[in-house]
């Protein structure tokens, strides 16, 4: 009986690796699509805006790809018939991926502090159309990545909070936008960037935390095995 449900708990959670390496991967390809079409549209439309949004997207592309890679090891490793940490592992590359969101959040708010001592040109037209095609696909990616916190994973949820924090600043850079094109208030979407930032580094923070956390647990109970 014992040996029935271990099997039938090993499957369930294979099943579950497979579902969100999928999910990841699906996510993978929409943003590399987009990463190529505003780098893209924004080389032949010389528009900084495109491009910058083009190049922010390249991380998330870098994350979702890591996410995939640590997926695809544990479902080989399983396969292989080694005994793997599962928890451990996802959480190394939710870690990391963590730290790659407050780098990207660090960036954005000194850029946004730059801005707002030496403000530039902005194109409106290009960067709302921008922001408005990264809001949908960032939406679409959070419906597919959006998983049961009973099955959710520090590696899922890193990603996940990827596109959460995406949709949060194209939504702030929309208001933005609009408050600037209207009202002539160049510096609104730097201080909205900033509070965006800031709001970005504090869900980074909580996935740090919570993932070295999960670390360190599973390594001191290693060593009580020992």
């Amino acid at each position: 009986m014992g040996s029935r449900q271990y099997s039938h708990h090993h499957n369930h959670c294979i099943n579950q690796l497979n579902l969100k390496k999928k999910k990841t991967g699906w996510v993978l390809v929409i943003s590399l699509v987009t990463m190529l079409l505003e780098i893209s549209f924004g080389y032949i439309t010389n528009s900084m805006a495109l491009l910058s949004d083009g190049w922010h997207m390249t991380s998330h592309v870098i994350a979702f790809g890591a996410g995939w890679l640590a997926y695809q090891y544990v479902l080989y490793q399983h396969q292989k018939g080694k005994n793997i940490n599962t928890s451990k592992t996802l959480s190394y590359i939710g870690f990391i991926n963590a730290l790659a969101l407050a780098a990207i959040s660090v960036t954005i708010f000194i850029e946004c502090i730059d801005r707002i001592y030496n403000p530039v040109l902005i194109k409106y037209n290009e960067a709302i159309f921008v922001a408005i095609i990264g809001l949908i696909v960032n939406i679409v990616s959070a419906k597919i990545l959006h998983h049961d916190e009973e099955h959710s994973d520090n590696n899922i949820r890193a990603a996940y909070l990827h596109v959460i924090a995406d949709i949060l600043t194209s939504a702030l850079a929309l208001i933005a936008l609009f408050t600037g094109l209207y009202f002539d208030l160049y510096r609104a979407d730097s201080v909205v960037g900033i509070i965006g930032s800031l709001i970005i580094l504090n869900w980074a923070r909580r996935i740090i935390v919570q993932s070295w956390k999960e670390i360190s647990t599973q390594s001191n109970n290693n060593d009580n095995e020992k």
